[in-house]
């Protein structure tokens, strides 16, 4: 069976992925995969934890960011910006800052699990060298429960652009531009075991999620 599925895509694919990721750019395309490849049957889960492939038994796993673990294959999928935003009527309230470092007298709703930045600190520039306090009257271990937050006047969010680009485009949020870059978030990759000749049901997956995401990912803003 095992040597089969290396010529054919089909058999079970575990595939997991952050919540927030998962839920608006990956359960979508699993119809239309499904079409291309009937054979294969989907697992997707959805956490935002750093799962271990080998030990759960995920076939690929996609993660947002900079790379720790380097036995693992990895390809990049595609880029996501960091954006600075808030409702336009908080802005209007509190002035819209112009540099990083006056973020820290704002109310800044912070991720407490991301790379880029703690709870009580924002980072920004290309190698993320520039650091700004802040503080804030909510936190929270998922990027959708603050963008909610946020789009309801309470605060200032610093997301992936993949998480808040639905609300700027809407209008909900209105993304601010500061005198730095803000910090590279290190990409979104799809990460796999290190096997010389993967099944044929990752290297689909993996053909299919590049297609998806190049040359211009959905959640891109400009």
């Amino acid at each position: 069976m095992i040597a089969s599925q290396r010529v054919e895509a089909s058999g079970l694919l575990r595939l997991n992925s952050p919540l927030s990721f998962g839920v608006r750019y990956i359960a979508p395309l699993i119809p239309g995969f499904r079409n291309k490849h009937p054979g294969v049957i989907i697992d997707l889960g959805l956490n935002d934890r750093v799962v271990d492939l080998m030990e759960e038994g995920w076939d690929p796993t996609i993660r947002v960011g900079r790379l720790k673990d380097s036995r693992l294959v990895s390809r990049r999928l595609a880029e996501s910006a960091m954006i600075v935003c808030a409702v336009p009527g908080y802005w209007e309230r509190h002035g819209r800052p112009k540099r990083w470092s006056e973020l820290g007298g704002h109310n800044c709703l912070s991720v407490t699990f991301s790379n880029i930045s703690r709870p009580d600190e924002w980072r920004f520039g290309k190698d993320g060298d520039k650091h700004v306090a802040v503080k804030g009257t909510m936190r929270a271990n998922n990027g959708d429960a603050l963008v909610a937050a946020a789009v309801a006047g309470l605060g200032v969010l610093y997301e992936p652009e993949f998480i808040v680009a639905d609300a700027i485009r809407q209008g909900a949020l209105e993304q601010i531009t500061l005198e730095v870059r803000t910090a590279d978030l290190g990409g979104i990759h799809l990460v796999r075991a290190p096997d010389r000749a993967p099944p044929a049901k990752v290297r689909v997956m993996t053909d299919f999620l590049l297609d998806a995401f190049n040359p211009h990912p959905p959640w891109a803003i400009r």
